[in-house]
């Protein structure tokens, strides 16, 4: 059985389902969410009448999204931006669905090679993105409307509550699933009392942008999945170890 510890960093209840994909592939994951999503107030009056479209980028859109939005707006087409967005947004209701390619920069390419310039979508978000999407629908003569359900915000962790979670063992893995979770940890591992714990320590990025986060704080220690799903990232790792 493989005893190697991987650190999951990535917010519950996702961490969770991580960790336990884990320990069925015979690791040990210590759980320590570097950040946590929180709900944002939602009006459905406030969203246009005449959007053509739906876009979701992260299951977090859904789940944080109030039933009343989502029942206004589950009878429009969909676009999801990877397979688990997709099924999540079946379940939350719409019939209607898209998977795209897995990646927000290629659901806009996807979305303009569905639908006709001026096409007003309403873009399913948090607070904290990337601008890939927009742009993209921007540059095909198309329209969004940012509905934004939840936000991202850090987590803080004292030194005693730190040594608590990594134990005494080195920390063989550390799982990134995003580019603030990559600037914690290049945080953490820069501070002296946890070298130990950190002195074998192998990154796995979800993208590249996220390994571009570490760079220089763990040369030649950093590997990135070859597309931005949590099944890469794991067969990644597997093939690592």
């Amino acid at each position: 059985m493989n005893s190697r510890r991987v650190l999951v960093t990535r917010p519950q209840p996702g961490a969770a389902k991580t960790a336990r994909r884990l320990a069925e592939i015979g690791f040990a994951p210590i759980v320590l969410p570097l950040s946590q999503t929180r709900a944002l107030p939602v009006l459905p009056a406030d969203v246009p009448a005449t959007i053509d479209a739906v876009a979701v980028t992260s299951v977090n859109a859904i789940r944080h999204a109030p039933p009343d939005l989502i029942a206004g707006l589950a009878g429009y087409r969909c676009f999801a931006v990877g397979a688990k967005t997709a099924a999540a947004v079946r379940e939350a209701g719409f019939s209607s669905v898209l998977e795209g390619p897995g990646d927000a920069a290629g659901l806009a390419g996807m979305i303009a090679g569905e639908a006709r310039p001026g096409t007003l979508v309403a873009y399913l978000t948090g607070r904290v993105r990337l601008e890939a999407f927009e742009s993209g629908l921007a540059k095909a003569g198309m329209r969004t409307f940012a509905i934004e359900t939840y936000d991202t915000l850090a987590m803080d962790y004292s030194t005693t509550e730190l040594a608590g979670e990594l134990g005494n063992h080195r920390i063989d893995a550390v799982l990134l699933y995003s580019s603030k979770s990559a600037q914690a940890v290049t945080a953490i591992i820069s501070r002296a009392e946890w070298d130990f714990h950190f002195a074998e320590t192998r990154y796995f990025c979800l993208s590249a942008r996220i390994a571009a986060k570490l760079q220089g704080a763990v040369p030649d220690k950093v590997s990135i999945a070859v597309e931005p799903t949590e099944g890469a990232l794991l067969a990644l790792l597997e093939r690592a170890f």
